[in-house]
């Protein structure tokens, strides 16, 4: 877990407008759920075998209640939609969230035990049509936040039958290799073999190689939907490549499966910067009256941060107020209040320093505008505008100061091969 200073913070500002920005001209609304849900929640959906829920849930009772802090969004926002029976309300819904969630993980690059996601849940729709638009959806959004290297992953897990089918079908190939495989996938091999491609364990990543591909038992509607979905996605012109081994992590996925993954090597073995998929089966398991089919995705903001550039522009005030006497303090108190009801970010410095210290404050913020109060102005009703961007000054009279600000900073500042910052007297 770690803090994020105001500086940085800027760079998480800038990511989650541009999200909510892109997937708000595609329709989707924000949904904000509790950070503690119920524990069975969490073990009912994503699985009682998965890492998720075996090893890493921050989970304790409180007055007889289970309780667990959230791990991931999907399932919560599911219970939401269910609790508020709005499958009643309207034939689809698109809702997306931006938060922290918690898991007791390793960590790793671009991976704390308090980590952020930004997703989106599409409810309603079974078509390969929304799941192929989620999909180029997610491109765009890296593509729109820097990220130019990387690949899609698909994959089509199937729905309930060839689910069935395909554990079969690899516990029949796992079992002659038990002894070969990790402690975790000796137990799932027993409880669930689809976690055992997506072990990390070297010896468990080899033998998975060869396992049988889910394709070859994908039941004929499984595999029109995957077909067609492919179909999409090669006029939408998305990047992307089959992986037969792609199954993720939790157990609710059914049908379409994709992850989003860097090809620069920056995150190491933790390529994916986010993923998804559909779960058809969810909304039913919790209690639903009807079945509705579902599709979401999850991004990881710090891991998105750790591949994007870091140069970002220093934010500063627009205007740094610099009272150079005592009596000036309230005055400039006063002016700001004006500016900042124009909606201009101003800060007063009522320190007592010199006017020296003070421009050189102004300049180490980055602020644009110094505007300076002394004994003269105040006996002139009078502001000095000392234009930093520029190196202009001049004096303005408090009534026409905000005019005269809104003026100076819509001018261009003196471009840079001529802007050597004056001394801080001159």
């Amino acid at each position: 877990m770690k803090d994020i200073l105001p500086e940085q913070a800027v760079r998480w500002q800038r990511l989650e407008q541009t999200f909510r920005s892109l997937v708000g001209r595609h329709g989707y609304g924000e949904v904000r759920t509790p950070l503690l849900e119920s524990t069975e929640l969490f073990v009912r959906e994503i699985g009682e075998d998965t890492d998720v829920v075996s090893k890493e849930m921050y989970s304790f009772e409180r007055h007889e209640d289970r309780l667990t802090v959230r791990p991931e969004g999907t399932a919560s926002a599911a219970r939401a939609y269910v609790q508020h029976n709005v499958a009643a309300l309207e034939p689809v819904s698109r809702w997306f969230y931006v938060g922290p969630m918690f898991r007791a993980e390793r960590p790793a690059k671009g991976r704390y035990r308090q980590f952020h996601q930004a997703g989106c849940e599409l409810y309603g729709d079974p078509g390969p049509a929304c799941d192929a638009e989620m999909i180029d959806m997610c491109a765009e959004l890296v593509g729109e936040l820097g990220v130019k290297d990387f690949i899609i992953h698909v994959n089509s897990i199937g729905s309930g039958p060839t689910r069935a089918r395909y554990r079969e079908a690899l516990a029949a190939y796992f079992e002659p290799h038990r002894a070969a495989l990790s402690e975790d996938s000796q137990r799932r091999l027993t409880t669930n073999p689809l976690r055992i491609l997506d072990s990390k364990a070297p010896g468990d990543r080899e033998l998975s190689a060869n396992a049988p591909s889910v394709v070859e038992v994908l039941a004929d509607d499984d595999a029109q939907h995957f077909a067609m979905l492919r179909r999409h996605l090669d006029a939408l012109k998305v990047p992307y490549i089959v992986d037969p081994k792609l199954v993720r992590g939790l157990d609710y996925y059914t049908r379409t499966l994709f992850e989003l993954k860097i090809t620069t090597g920056q995150l190491g073995a933790q390529d994916a910067l986010l993923g998804g998929g559909r779960y058809d089966d969810m909304i039913g398991n919790l209690g639903s009256k009807k079945a509705v089919p579902a599709i979401g995705f999850a991004m990881g903001i710090e891991r998105v941060l750790e591949v994007t550039a870091r140069e970002e522009a220093k934010l500063g005030p627009a205007c740094y107020l610099a009272p150079m006497t005592a009596e000036a303090i309230g005055p400039a108190l006063v002016l700001a209040k004006a500016l900042r009801a124009e909606g201009h970010w101003c800060e007063v410095d009522g320190r007592g320093l010199s006017l020296k210290a003070m421009l050189r404050r102004a300049n180490s913020l980055g602020a644009r505008l110094a505007l300076l109060m002394g004994t003269d102005e105040l006996a002139e009703n009078q502001v000095t505008v000392k234009d930093l961007g520029r190196h202009e000054q001049e004096r303005v009279a408090i009534g026409g100061l905000t005019v005269a600000v809104r003026a100076r900073l819509a001018m261009p500042c003196v471009p840079s091969e001529l802007s050597e910052k004056a001394s801080p007297g001159g």
